[in-house]
């Protein structure tokens, strides 16, 4: 039997009230998994409005240890219900340590595990080291359900490496939930097309799909490089093996995308390709011990 998956990325705006996303957040899954959607990818820190904009400490009391963070136990209960994956973004709480975080909750409503945002930025609008750590889980890939899945969060999905490393682990799709809107030290500066060229670059070199979950919308806060509030560009999509959008939202749209793919057709045709089968260990080795640029 061919085994195939249906993947959903959702698309919407949030704001200041916790219960109001979840509740938001959980109308578009039920409609992803209405239209087939096994595994629902909501976007970056849903929680609440994108507070990396500037530096304030009372940002902190909106982290939870991630097995009883609110958004993971409301997740975890629709997965339940739905049967579906739905890969949770969080800001965790570990002891003294803060993290962003995704926890992947299984079909069925089974905690897979935590994996902890790797590149963690820091500029204009993006303040993110302020609050997070960089992540001590590695990459990971879960054998969820439906299929072997990776995911990389926001800053992570700009690094070529990472795309690589869990495809290498065996993923079969790659999930990226994203916040990425405006540039407040520029306001000309417009990164939705590279966005996502350099993911279409990702599902191309690992002949894997690629699923990105972005928001919309101008939110409250106030970023002090531009006196204005963030606005994020949309431009959610869903990209095949070849790097081809098979669906996409523009700046403004709400609502969910839902694509299916046949995975047995694709993991034979990443081994007809041979990208992992003619990769030089031996020549890679220099980079790890090459001085950081």
């Amino acid at each position: 039997m061919t085994r195939t998956v249906s993947v959903a990325a959702l698309q919407t705006a949030y704001g200041p009230d916790m219960a109001e996303n979840i509740a938001k957040t959980e109308t578009l899954v039920r409609e992803a998994a209405a239209k087939g959607a096994q595994i629902i990818l909501p976007s970056e820190l849903f929680q609440g409005e994108y507070f990396c904009v500037s530096q304030e400490e009372k940002w902190f009391a909106t982290a939870f240890e991630w097995r009883t963070h609110p958004c993971v136990l409301a997740m975890q209960r629709l997965a339940a219900e739905l049967n579906v994956v739905i890969p949770t973004s969080i800001y965790e709480k570990e002891g003294p340590h803060y993290f962003n975080s995704l926890v992947m909750i299984d079909a069925g409503g089974d905690l897979l595990g935590v994996y902890r945002k790797s590149h963690i930025p820091d500029g204009p609008g993006y303040q993110e080291k302020y609050y997070f750590r960089p992540g001590d889980t590695g990459f990971k890939v879960w054998d969820t359900k439906f299929a072997k899945v990776g995911v990389g969060i926001c800053w992570d999905q700009w690094y070529p490496e990472a795309a690589r490393a869990m495809a290498l682990l065996g993923a079969e799709v790659l999930f990226y939930p994203t916040a990425i809107g405006s540039e407040p030290h520029d306001a000309e500066l417009d990164t939705a097309a590279p966005w996502q060229r350099v993911m279409q670059g990702h599902a191309v070199a690992n002949v894997i799909p690629v699923v990105a979950s972005n928001r919309i919308g101008t939110e409250s806060l106030i970023s002090p490089q531009s006196g204005a509030g963030q606005s994020f560009y949309g431009h959610s999509f869903i990209a095949n093996n070849r790097g081809d959008k098979v669906a996409e939202f523009g700046r403004d749209e709400e609502g969910v995308l839902v694509a299916s793919f046949d995975l047995d057709y694709l993991n034979t045709h990443r081994a007809a390709w041979g990208f992992f089968r003619d990769r030089r260990t031996d020549l890679y080795a220099a980079i790890s011990g090459a001085r950081p640029v």
